[in-house]
């Protein structure tokens, strides 16, 4: 196979998409399973340290691996020799992709939107009292914000890992040229889901305090079972309908 061409193309953007994406969603986990726990356990100082220090290079990464896991992702499509008028997506495998590639999308905009912003607000207060200056009295506000995007990222994150990852395996399971009404009931019921726990997740629904609608994102335990509820409710939704 020549690595210039179509086929070869395709080959390396997949690659390139494999590392970003594994960069991006491992860190997304070590910041929600291991440094968000071990942070409440820190003492003031220790925390204020690691805020202000090891946090800026994480987020570093966790930025650029983003972009480039969005980039490498329009590579893959963009080398694809099916997508023409649309047709794709209209067949079981296009939207067992379009679903990974609608919650990634979601993801991203949490990514830009809502983690990074307010982690700076966070992290420029640590480095202020590091430095013998008063915090920053938004700080608190800015990083619950930064926390349920976070976990909202990693609720979302099992069921697009799935839908990712599987799709050549899933996708022959069921018809390949789905009904019309079938696909229009799909992404009725996909899109209220995930417009509602997206408008919860960013503090539209209730608010960013705690409150029953945000007892799954309070709990990184409790994040994760949550998101592979939803991956059950998508697996149902396959069943019934294609």
């Amino acid at each position: 196979m020549e690595v210039f061409s179509q086929a070869g193309g395709q080959m390396l953007a997949r690659w390139g998409h494999y590392m970003a994406g594994v960069t991006w969603i491992g860190l997304l986990y070590y910041f929600n399973f291991v440094q968000g726990p071990s942070f409440a356990e820190f003492e003031a100082a220790a925390r204020t340290d690691a805020l202000s220090k090891l946090v800026p290079r994480a987020l570093w990464w966790f930025k650029f691996a983003a972009m480039l896991t969005l980039a490498t992702g329009i590579m893959i499509l963009g080398f694809q020799k099916h997508l023409g008028g649309g047709q794709y997506f209209q067949t079981s495998p296009g939207i067992s992709i379009a679903t990974g590639i609608l919650l990634a999308l979601v993801m991203f905009g949490n990514v830009f939107g809502r983690i990074l912003p307010n982690q700076k607000i966070v992290i420029a207060s640590a480095q202020s009292v590091a430095a013998g200056g008063p915090p920053d009295p938004e700080a608190p506000a800015a990083g619950r914000r930064a926390l349920l995007a976070s976990r909202t990222n990693t609720f979302f994150s099992i069921p697009m890992l799935w839908f990712m990852g599987v799709t050549s395996h899933l996708a022959p399971l069921y018809d390949v040229h789905p009904k019309g009404a079938h696909r229009g009931i799909y992404w009725l019921i996909t899109l209220a889901l995930v417009v509602t726990f997206e408008l919860n997740g960013t503090g539209r629904i209730a608010g960013t305090g705690p409150g029953p609608t945000k007892v799954y994102l309070d709990d990184h335990k409790k994040t994760i079972m949550a998101g592979f509820a939803l991956w059950f409710v998508f697996l149902i939704l396959w069943e019934v309908l294609f």
